[in-house]
């Protein structure tokens, strides 16, 4: 059976601050009541990934950024087609396009959790910086995460 809600963090643990998005969904799996969300986890999104949105109610994606203005960036996400579905690693946006062409319907809602970055090197740890950002964006997405209301998250990400 498919959870409601999905929470999908992508990113490199080996690269730095990659990691910021798995990171966060191991904070989530030690610390909140995971019942109605499932938790997956990538180095990057693929084609493959736009068939773990069916049958959701809402997901939010993580990843590491280097554009955040602040800590981190938390936006509602629309589809995009653009070039990346060409590639190894698609933008969230061109995923819920790939749904929509392929489903044939509007994808569920999706937000965008991006958190702040510095550093991407390979073999890199996490930046002091980017563990401050870690931390406020695990904040941010337990108080999402209590209160699972696609009417929240909206009113929160246009005030971000």
């Amino acid at each position: 059976m498919v959870k409601p809600v999905l929470l999908f963090g992508y990113g490199n643990l080996s690269r730095g601050d990659d990691a910021l998005g798995p990171l966060l969904l191991q904070y989530v799996e030690n610390t909140i009541n995971v019942d109605p969300i499932e938790i997956q986890t990538d180095f990057q999104l693929q084609i493959e990934h736009t068939l773990d949105l069916e049958n959701r109610t809402l997901v939010l994606f993580v990843d590491a950024s280097a554009s955040c203005v602040g800590a981190f960036d938390f936006t509602e996400l629309t589809p995009v087609r653009d070039n990346s579905y060409t590639t190894h690693a698609m933008s969230p946006t061109a995923v819920l396009a790939i749904y929509q062409e392929i489903k044939k319907q509007t994808p569920p809602p999706c937000f965008l959790l991006s958190i702040k970055g510095e550093k991407f090197e390979l073999g890199e740890g996490l930046s002091a910086n980017a563990q401050d950002h870690l931390d406020r964006a695990c904040q941010f997405a337990a108080q999402l995460l209590q209160d699972i209301d696609v009417k929240l998250w909206r009113e929160l990400a246009s005030h971000a």
